[in-house]
């Protein structure tokens, strides 16, 4: 980790800066108890076959891909999983007028749980916290649809128009929601402060975020706990856990 004299210029930075646009990754969640899919540990690196299950085409035409992924959203982490002490500070930068943007790559709903407010919060991989349907588009809370497979239904199906519910989050093989990539896109541009946090900065387009504000002349700062490849245009890197680093940074801000 770094001291806290390179801690202090970051925060100096937060201070300073106009705009501040945060981008998050799984790494701010696994305090929470909930794993990360690409890391050492992470649940696609354990078992490879679950990443393939996850593209959008097996899953809408392969019921049992279906009924598997209802299972695993009725057992997922996200519902006993608690806001962490990294979550929190950035609620605290926020409420310090310091942090403007924060998109996050996460769809376990942390961030609305820790008190960001939903003007500045972007999901750009989505939610596990709502159903869609595929068919009409109609929302609704998981929570519905899980009481159902509770219930016995394997493969619950919209009550609407009988269309294929999913969690309303980004497959493989599906697009971000334009609105949002467009709305991430020009928020990183108009920052002269980008920080990356507990992300690999390896998925496109997302990862290509932080060149929006490094092209327009800002800093970026990335904390994560392994390196990026980024890390050489960042102004800070620091690799640590964001549980320990955020925190003592929004102290100083």
């Amino acid at each position: 980790m770094k001291t806290t004299v390179e801690l202090a210029d970051v925060a100096l930075w937060l201070r300073r800066a106009r705009r501040v646009t945060a981008l998050t990754g799984a790494g701010i969640s696994t305090d929470s108890g909930i794993p990360d899919f690409r890391g050492p540990d992470g649940l696609w690196t354990k078992d490879p076959k679950a990443e393939r299950l996850s593209h959008i085409r097996h899953y809408m035409h392969d019921s049992e891909v279906r009924a598997h992924a209802w299972q695993g959203r009725l057992n997922h982490p996200a519902w006993q999983a608690e806001p962490n002490r990294a979550h929190r500070a950035l609620t605290d930068l926020e409420r310090k007028g310091c942090l403007h943007t924060l998109v996050t790559q996460n769809i376990d709903g942390l961030h609305q749980l820790a008190g960001t407010s939903e003007d500045i919060l972007i999901e750009i991989h989505g939610t596990i916290r709502e159903v869609i349907c595929m068919e009409c588009d109609d929302r609704a809370p998981m929570k519905l649809a899980l009481d159902r497979v509770r219930a016995g239904e394997v493969d619950p199906c919209c009550r609407t128009c009988g269309g294929i519910l999913k969690s309303a989050t980004i497959s493989f093989g599906q697009s971000l929601d334009p609105f949002d990539l467009e709305r991430a896109s020009d928020e990183a541009r108009r920052s002269d402060l980008f920080l990356a946090l507990g992300t690999t900065l390896g998925v496109y387009p997302v990862a290509y975020l932080p060149n929006r504000t490094l092209e327009n002349g800002g800093r970026l700062v990335i904390i994560n706990a392994e390196p990026t490849p980024f890390d050489r245009q960042a102004a800070a890197v620091i690799n640590a856990p964001l549980s320990e680093v955020l925190p003592e940074l929004v102290r100083l801000v």
